[in-house]
């Protein structure tokens, strides 16, 4: 698990599509180089991964034994 290493944690198991979404690039703006957000959601979010590319966010996804998904994301560095 990565929580240990994030700054910022959203778990959007209980969330309806969009939010988790709409929470994490939320959350991003607000990111300070160096720091790490880790979302945990009930899928894969391959939405979510275009728009990290376009934004220059680098991220690890995995995918867990129960069926949830971690993804641990940070700014590129420039």
């Amino acid at each position: 698990m990565w929580e240990e290493k994030a700054d910022v944690l959203i778990d959007g198991r209980d969330l309806e599509p969009p939010e988790p979404f709409v929470r994490t690039m939320e959350a991003l703006d607000s990111l300070q180089r160096g720091q790490k957000l880790l979302l945990i959601v009930p899928r894969e979010p391959f939405p979510l991964y275009r728009a990290l590319e376009l934004n220059r966010i680098s991220w690890l996804s995995e995918g867990r034994d129960d069926g949830r998904f971690e993804v641990l994301m940070w700014h590129k560095d420039t």
